[in-house]
C-alpha cells in the first residue's frame, strides 16, 4: 500500500505527465485560429461591415501577440495563479462577445468590442507561456522537442475546437463563440496545478528517447488524421453519427500520450524521485564560505572568459578544461600579487540567465528578433491572404487551401523542432542554422507564388507552411540557450511582438497595397471605353456604387511574393551571422555531451 501510494505521488510530479497536461492545454489555446468561423456571426449579428470586423481583427492580433503581462506574471506568480488569470481574461472577454451577439445585454460600441476581443485572445498568452516555461524547464536537454510539440497543438487548436463543435452541432450560430469562452477556460482550470515546473529534471532518462518518439508518432499520426477528416468532410456530405464518431476518435488521439506517465510511473523503475535525490547539491563548505571570497572567484572566472584564447573552445573538453584550469590558476596567483587588474563581471554572458532589459542591449537577441519578423512575418502574410491568392488564380474552393497550410503549419512546427535538436545534439551547432534552412524554404515557396506555374498552391502553402511553423519550435527553443531560462517568459512574449509588426508590414502595406493598385489598373482597362463614353455625373455615381475591387490573375501577388522572398533571403544572412557569433556558446553547451 505504501509503495501504491508512493507510485501515485510519482506519478503527481511526473514531469512528462506535465508535458501531456501541456498538451491537452495547448490543444485549446489558439482561439485566435477560430476568428475566421467567429466573425460571420459577430458580422452578421450586430450589423457590421467589412472595415468594422477587419478591426476586430486587429484586436485579436494584438491580443495574441501583447504578452508582455503574462511574461511578467509567469515570472512573479505561481504558474497556476497566471494560468487563472489567463482563464478568466479568456471568459470575460469572449463572454461578453456571446451576451451582446445573442443580445442578453446591451451592444457595446465598437471601440468596446474591440477591447474584449482583445481582452479574450490575450488569455491565450499566458497559457502558451505557462506551458513553455514550465516544460522547457522540465526538459532543458530537449528544448527543441518540447517548443516544436507544444507550439504544434497550440497551431492545430482551430481545427480540434472545429471539430468538437462540429459534434455539438447546435442550430445556434452563437455557440460557437459561447464555447470558446467556456471551453478552454473549463480546461485550463482543470489542469492549472499540474502544469508546473517539477524537481528532478536536470538528468536525461533512457527512457526519453523512446517516449519523445512515441509523442511524435502520435503527432504525425493525429495530422494525418485530421487532414483525411478534412478531405472526406469537404468531398461528401457526413450524417451526425459519423461526425460524432470521428470527434470522439479525434479525443482519443489527444490522450493517448497519457500513457508515457502512466507506464514510467506505475509499470517501471524510472522514477522521477530516484533521479531528483541524485541530483548536485551545494557542498556544506561551500555554501558556508565568505561573500568576498564568491565575488573574488567570480571575478577571476570573468577574467578567464576575457583572457583565453578563441580555439580553446573547440577543443575537446578534457584538454579545454585542463588549459582553463590553468590559466585560471596563473590569474589567481597574479591577482595576488597585483599583476593583474581583475574587471568586475557586467551582466551574464549567453548562456546563463538574463533579465529582459540585459537581453534588449545584446546584438544576438536583435538578430533573432530580425530574422524571426522577416521569416514568419512573411509566412503570416501568405496565411491571411490565402483566400484571395488562390481566388486570383482561379481557385473557387478556397478553404482546402487554409485547411492545408494549417497542417504544415503544424508539421513544421514538430519537424523543426526535431531536427533543430539533431544540429544542437548531434553536432553541437547553433540551433540558428536550422532557423536559416526553414528560411530558404520559405524564400523558394514565395517565388512559386510569384511565377504561379501550374501547382504552385500546393506546393507554395507546402513550403510556406512547414518554415513559418519551424520558426515557432526553433526560436524560442534558441532564446533558451542563448538568454537562460529564468525570465524566458518574458523574453518569448517579446519575441512574439515580431509576428504581428512583420504582418502589418508585409500584408498591410505592401501585400494590401500592390493588390489594391493592380486591381484599379484591371478595372479601370475594363471599364475604360464605357466610361470615355458616359458623361462625368454618371461615371461619378457609378464608381461610388462600384463594389470593392477584385484582382485576377498571376500578377496580383506576383512583386510582393518576389518582395517577400527577398526578405527571406535576408533572414537567412541574419539567421547565418547569428550561427557564426554564437558557435562558441553550442560548443560549451553541447559539445561536452559529444565527448
Amino acid at each position: 500500500m505504501v509503495e501504491v501510494g508512493s507510485r501515485v505521488r510519482g506519478f503527481l510530479r511526473n514531469r512528462w505527465l506535465v508535458f501531456v497536461a501541456a498538451m491537452w492545454m495547448q490543444s485549446c489555446a489558439g482561439v485566435g485560429y477560430l476568428f475566421g468561423s467567429l466573425s460571420p456571426v459577430i458580422k452578421s449579428s450586430l450589423g457590421y461591415n467589412q472595415r468594422q470586423v477587419a478591426g476586430l481583427g486587429v484586436a485579436k492580433d494584438l491580443g495574441d501577440s501583447v504578452g508582455f503581462l503574462a511574461g511578467t506574471l509567469c515570472a512573479v506568480l505561481p504558474l497556476w495563479a497566471a494560468l487563472l488569470v489567463g482563464a478568466a481574461q479568456n471568459l470575460v472577454g469572449y463572454g461578453w462577445v456571446w451576451l451582446a451577439v445573442t443580445r442578453r445585454v446591451p451592444v457595446p460600441p465598437l471601440w468596446a468590442m474591440c477591447i474584449l476581443i482583445f481582452i479574450g485572445n490575450n488569455g491565450e498568452t499566458y497559457f502558451n507561456t505557462a506551458a513553455l516555461v514550465s516544460c522547457v524547464q522540465n526538459f532543458p536537454k530537449s528544448r527543441g522537442p518540447i517548443v516544436g510539440i507544444l507550439k504544434g497543438f497550440a497551431g492545430l487548436s482551430g481545427a480540434i475546437l472545429t471539430q468538437i463543435y462540429a459534434m455539438i452541432n447546435s442550430p445556434d450560430d452563437a455557440a460557437l463563440i459561447f464555447m470558446v469562452a467556456v471551453g478552454p477556460t473549463m480546461v485550463v482550470i482543470a489542469l492549472m496545478f499540474i502544469v508546473r515546473p517539477v524537481g528532478g529534471h536536470r538528468q536525461v532518462r533512457p527512457s526519453d528517447g523512446t517516449s519523445f518518439t512515441f509523442v511524435y508518432s502520435v503527432c504525425l499520426l493525429l495530422a494525418a488524421y485530421l487532414m483525411g477528416v478534412m478531405l472526406l468532410e469537404d468531398l461528401v456530405d457526413l450524417s451526425q453519427s459519423m461526425t460524432v464518431l470521428l470527434t470522439i476518435i479525434l479525443i482519443i488521439f489527444l490522450l493517448v500520450p497519457i500513457v508515457i506517465p502512466v507506464l514510467l510511473s506505475f509499470f517501471s523503475d524510472d522514477d522521477e524521485t530516484l533521479y531528483a535525490l541524485l541530483l548536485p547539491s551545494p557542498r556544506k563548505e561551500e555554501a558556508s564560505a565568505s561573500t568576498s571570497s564568491e565575488e573574488q572567484q567570480e571575478v577571476i572566472l570573468s577574467e578567464v572568459e576575457d583572457e583565453k584564447p578563441k580555439d580553446v573552445d573547440l577543443l575537446p573538453a578534457s584538454e579545454r578544461q585542463k588549459r582553463i584550469a590553468a590559466l585560471q590558476a596563473r590569474l589567481f596567483q597574479a591577482a595576488a600579487v597585483g599583476a593583474v587588474r581583475v574587471k568586475r563581471r557586467r551582466g551574464p554572458r549567453r548562456g546563463e540567465d538574463f533579465t529582459l532589459m540585459q537581453a534588449l542591449i545584446k546584438a544576438d537577441f536583435w538578430l533573432l528578433f530580425f530574422s524571426l519578423l522577416l521569416g514568419s512575418g512573411s509566412g503570416l502574410t501568405v496565411i491571411d491572404n490565402l483566400g484571395q491568392m488562390s481566388q486570383s488564380l482561379g481557385y473557387e474552393e478556397t478553404h482546402i487551401f487554409v485547411s492545408m497550410i494549417s497542417i504544415w503549419n503544424f508539421l513544421g512546427r514538430i519537424g523543426g523542432g526535431y531536427f533543430s535538436e539533431i544540429v544542437v545534439k548531434d553536432y553541437a551547432y547553433p540551433r540558428a542554422i536550422a532557423l536559416a534552412m526553414a528560411q530558404v524554404l520559405m524564400a523558394i515557396g514565395h517565388f512559386n507564388f510569384a511565377m504561379a506555374w501550374p501547382g504552385t498552391m500546393y506546393i507554395g502553402t507546402l513550403l510556406v507552411g512547414i518554415g513559418y511553423g519551424a520558426h515557432w519550435a526553433i526560436v524560442p527553443a534558441a532564446a533558451s540557450e542563448l538568454f537562460g531560462v529564468k525570465n524566458f517568459g518574458a523574453l518569448y512574449n517579446f519575441l512574439t511582438v515580431a509576428n504581428p509588426a512583420g504582418s502589418l508590414v508585409f500584408s498591410g502595406i505592401i501585400a494590401s497595397g500592390i493588390y489594391d493598385a493592380e486591381a484599379a489598373k484591371q478595372a479601370q482597362q475594363r471599364h475604360n471605353s464605357t466610361l470615355l463614353a458616359m458623361p462625368a455625373r454618371v461615371v461619378t455615381m457609378i464608381s461610388e456604387a462600384a463594389p470593392s475591387l477584385k484582382c485576377e490573375g498571376a500578377i496580383c501577388f506576383f512583386l510582393s511574393s518576389l518582395i517577400m522572398s527577398g526578405f527571406c533571403i535576408i533572414a537567412v544572412v541574419l539567421s547565418l551571422i547569428l550561427v557564426y557569433r554564437t558557435k562558441i556558446v553550442y560548443t560549451n553547451l553541447y559539445g561536452k555531451q559529444r565527448t
